[in-house]
C-alpha cells in the first residue's frame, strides 16, 4: 500500500521551496486540496552553503524572495522574516536592495520551517517509472516508495569542473570552499581558477584570511568583467521575458543569451572589482605582492604530490606554461545545468534536434504520459536565463500550480492509496 500524491517534488531547494508555499497558500483557501510531498537527499535545508562568506551579499534584490513577484500579500515573504526576526527596521535604515547571502540562507530556513510537513529529509530519489497511464511510481535509496499523478524536478546544478582536472584534497570546486577551508593552515600559495563573482570572493577571503599566503587568480579575461544591472538589462529576468523568450525562434533565443550573458555568468559585481584592485595596487606600492592577477591565462592540468599541488597555468597569448606549486587549487568554474534523473521515464519524453527535453510553456515536459513531469531548471534552452536563478521562482511555482490545478483531477482524500500486490 503506497500514498497517491497530487504532487511528487524532487529536491528541495529554493525553487521547489517556493512551490511547497504556493500550494500550501493554495490549500488554505481551496476546497480541495493539493496533496504533495516533497524529497530531499539532504538531512536539511541548505543552499550553497560552502559559499556563504560573511560578507557576501545577493546579486537579485530581496524583492525577488520566493513570493512577492507572486503574491505581494504572502506571510512568507523576506519583510515578514526581518519582522520575524526583529531586523525590519533596521534593514529598512540599511538603504540596501542586496541582504547578505547568509541572510537570505536563514530567510529561507525559516521559510522551509514553516512548510517541513510537505518534506521528507534523507530521501534520495534512485528510481523514477510511469506504473499507470496517469500515474507514477517514485523510490527512494531507503526503499520508500511513492505514487504522484505529477512530478517536479528541481535537483539544483552540477559543479563544472575543468577537463582532465580532478578534484582531491587540495584540489576543490569551491561549492566546498567554506565546509574545508579549515584543512588549510598557513598556507603559501592558492591558485584560484575563474572570472566570476564566487572567484573573486574566494580570492578576497583567502587574500584576507591568511596574510603569509600568495593568492593568485587564473583567468582568460584580460580582467574581471563587470555585472550588467542596469535597468534596462535586467528586464531580461522579468517574468515577462520568458514569454518573450519562448515564443522566440531559435535564432533569436541565441542572440539573446549572447546579448545578456554578462547580467549573470562571468562577471562581478563592480565593488568587488574595485576592492581587489585597490588592493593589487597598494602592494604594488609597498613592493610586498600577494595578490597576482593571472589574466590571459586557463588551467591545464594540476599535478598532485606529497605536499599539495602543482597548477599547470598557460598563457594565451605566448603559450608558455607556468608551474605553481599551491596548498590549494580552488575551481570557481561555475555550474551546468543538470539533467533531470528521468530514469524509466526518459523514453515517454519528446526531444528536439538538438537532443533537448521539448518542455511546455508551463514547464511540463512533452511526454506520453498522461501526468504531469514538470522541470524547474534544466529549461535555459526553452524559458531563458531566469531557468536557474532565483528571480522567477515566486512567479514559476505559481504556473506550475497553476498547469497541475489545470490538468489534474485532484484527490478528494488528503493522502488516498494504491494498493498493490
Amino acid at each position: 500500500m503506497h500514498p497517491i500524491f497530487d504532487i511528487v517534488g524532487i529536491g528541495f531547494g529554493p525553487s521547489n521551496l517556493a512551490l511547497a508555499i504556493a500550494l500550501t497558500e493554495h490549500n488554505e483557501q481551496a476546497e480541495t486540496p493539493v496533496t504533495a510531498v516533497f524529497l530531499e537527499r539532504q538531512q536539511t535545508f541548505g543552499w550553497h552553503r560552502g559559499m556563504l562568506l560573511d560578507d557576501a551579499t545577493m546579486q537579485v534584490s530581496f524583492l525577488k524572495d520566493l513570493v512577492t513577484m507572486r503574491n505581494p500579500a504572502s506571510r512568507f515573504s523576506f519583510l515578514c522574516y526581518l519582522k520575524d526576526r526583529d531586523r525590519l527596521v533596521d534593514f529598512v535604515n540599511h538603504k540596501n536592495l542586496f541582504p547578505l547571502r547568509a541572510e537570505f540562507h536563514d530567510y529561507f530556513e525559516w521559510a522551509a520551517a514553516q512548510v517541513d510537513d510537505l518534506v521528507s529529509y534523507g530521501a534520495e530519489v534512485v528510481g523514477v517509472e510511469a506504473v499507470q497511464d496517469d500515474l507514477f511510481e517514485v523510490t527512494t535509496a531507503t526503499g520508500d516508495v511513492y505514487h504522484a499523478r505529477n512530478l517536479v524536478f528541481a535537483t539544483g546544478l552540477r559543479p563544472t569542473v575543468p577537463e582532465g582536472v580532478a578534484l582531491s584534497d587540495r584540489v576543490w570546486h569551491n561549492s566546498q570552499f567554506l565546509h574545508r577551508i579549515g584543512e588549510l593552515t598557513d598556507p603559501k600559495r592558492c591558485v584560484v581558477v575563474g572570472a566570476g563573482q564566487s572567484a573573486a570572493e574566494a580570492v578576497a577571503h583567502l587574500h584576507r584570511e591568511f596574510p603569509g599566503a600568495e593568492v593568485c587568480s587564473v583567468f582568460s579575461r584580460y580582467g574581471y568583467s563587470p555585472a550588467d544591472d542596469s535597468s534596462f538589462a535586467n528586464r531580461i529576468f522579468d517574468p515577462e521575458a520568458v514569454d518573450h523568450y519562448f515564443d522566440a525562434p531559435d535564432a533569436v533565443k541565441r542572440q539573446l543569451m549572447d546579448y545578456h550573458r554578462n547580467t549573470n555568468y562571468s562577471v562581478v559585481d563592480v565593488d568587488l572589482i574595485a576592492q581587489l584592485y585597490r588592493t593589487a595596487y597598494r602592494e604594488k606600492v609597498l613592493g610586498v605582492e600577494r595578490l597576482r592577477m593571472m589574466n590571459m591565462t586557463r588551467l591545464v592540468a594540476v599535478e598532485e604530490s606529497a605536499d599539495g599541488a602543482r597548477a599547470v597555468v598557460q598563457s594565451l597569448v605566448t603559450g608558455e606554461q607556468e608551474l605553481l606549486d599551491a596548498d590549494l587549487v580552488l575551481l570557481a568554474t561555475g555550474y551546468d545545468e543538470a539533467a533531470p534523473a528521468l530514469g524509466g521515464l526518459d523514453a515517454t519524453c519528446a526531444r528536439d534536434e538538438a537532443g533537448r527535453l521539448v518542455v511546455g510553456r508551463d514547464y511540463r515536459l512533452q511526454s506520453t504520459a498522461r501526468g504531469g513531469i514538470y522541470l524547474q531548471g534544466g529549461t535555459e534552452h526553452s524559458h531563458g536565463i531566469t531557468s536557474s536563478l532565483l528571480s522567477n521562482v515566486a512567479v514559476r511555482s505559481g504556473e506550475i500550480l497553476a498547469s497541475v490545478l489545470a490538468n489534474t483531477p485532484l484527490a478528494t482524500t488528503p493522502v488516498p492509496v494504491l494498493a498493490t500486490a
